[in-house]
């Protein structure tokens, strides 16, 4: 699913040694909650010997969008902030007065004058698409907490699995800057610059993977968002 080097993404954190991060999934819906089962292996770079010119295809799959389009990583460090449902009583009603966005003179479309804490959700808040660490992108469910079932530490995300890099015509502000023209092109050919993996998560969701701060080789977790 990705395959993630300390080299360009130094927040990793890995155990020991280790400076090469690889998850795989299987691309079957897994009971409970039917939906692909996870794993992660930390390892050596220089362990790795003869890399697969092609790698091997799974013998079939539940759903065309669990067998992700290669891909190479151009890892890109953005600045983004909580979701609003992340933020406390306070600063939810500050980034909904309108009053405090104009006198902040940051140009904000009028059409948000109803309602500014969204353009703060779309714009500024949890970036959308696949990232390591960052804000949870709440909107399913509110705000759920997870705990790691070995020291009952609050855990911390690791990967965002996304089925869409930016969504809609209002979030495609958070696309690289490399694909900005085909972001906001009317027209384009081959493969859609906003699903570059072809990976499909539930309803076009999230899958959040997350990992206890205190030990990774503690078990991990995930949600669907």
């Amino acid at each position: 699913m990705a395959q993630l080097y300390l080299r360009d993404i130094p927040l990793l954190r890995p155990p020991g040694r280790a400076d090469l991060l690889q998850i795989l999934w299987c691309p079957y819906d897994h009971d409970p909650e039917y939906k692909p089962a996870t794993a992660l292996f930390w390892r050596s770079a220089g362990s790795v010997a003869d890399v697969l010119a092609t790698p091997p295809q799974p013998y079939e799959a539940n759903h065309p969008g669990y067998v992700p389009e290669p891909c190479l990583l151009a890892p890109e460090e953005i600045t983004e902030y909580p979701n609003s449902l992340d933020l406390s009583p306070e600063m939810r009603l500050a980034v909904g007065d309108w009053s405090r966005w104009q006198g902040a003179g940051v140009g904000v479309d009028s059409s948000y004058a109803d309602d500014p804490a969204e353009f703060y959700d779309v714009h500024l808040a949890d970036a959308p698409g696949w990232k390591v660490g960052g804000w949870p992108p709440w909107g399913r469910t509110d705000p759920l907490r997870r705990y790691c079932a070995v020291c009952d530490t609050r855990m911390v995300p690791l990967l965002t699995i996304a089925s869409f890099e930016w969504d809609g015509d209002e979030g495609r502000g958070w696309a690289p800057h490399e694909d900005q023209d085909a972001a906001y092109s009317a027209h384009r050919a081959g493969r859609d610059p906003a699903r570059p993996t072809a990976v499909e998560v539930g309803s076009t969701d999230n899958m959040q993977l997350y990992v206890c701060p205190i030990s990774p080789e503690h078990p991990h977790t995930d949600l669907i968002q």
